[in-house]
């Protein structure tokens, strides 16, 4: 699994921060015992959705112009965890656990090609405020 690294940071703390919990909140639920996976799986989806509604109103904040198609990646791989917690809910804990492989890379491929330009349009944004 790809591990949290200050390389990935993108410069806003609350971001860096969020994605780094989540990392290290993926390599912990990859390492439990089936009894303790499905808690675990369930909170860990409440934990992506939470730290999805924060980056979005961060987005709306700044008036960040690919809202919309940002929301929309959110939404896929929310729609994928949820498909994978109705299967684990039901006792199929394979797709949970493959879930967890492919989230690490879906992380580090949204933040490569998406939330590097938040971090841009974020910075902008303060860079203009502090001119005014």
């Amino acid at each position: 699994m790809d591990t949290w690294n200050e390389e990935m940071a993108l410069g806003l703390p609350a971001i860096d921060e969020t994605h780094a919990a989540l990392f290290s909140a993926i390599a912990r639920l990859e390492q439990l015992d089936d009894q303790q996976f499905t808690t675990a799986f369930r909170d860990l989806i409440a934990a992506v959705e939470r730290d999805f509604r924060d980056e979005e109103a961060l987005m709306e904040e700044i008036g960040f112009p690919s809202l919309a198609s940002h929301r929309e990646q959110h939404a896929r791989v929310l729609c994928g965890l949820h498909h994978a917690w109705a299967a684990v809910d039901e006792g199929d804990l394979a797709q949970g656990r493959h879930a967890l492989t492919l989230l690490p890379q879906w992380l580090l491929f949204h933040q490569a090609t998406m939330d590097m330009d938040m971090a841009l349009a974020a910075a902008l944004e303060l860079a203009q405020q502090h001119a005014n």
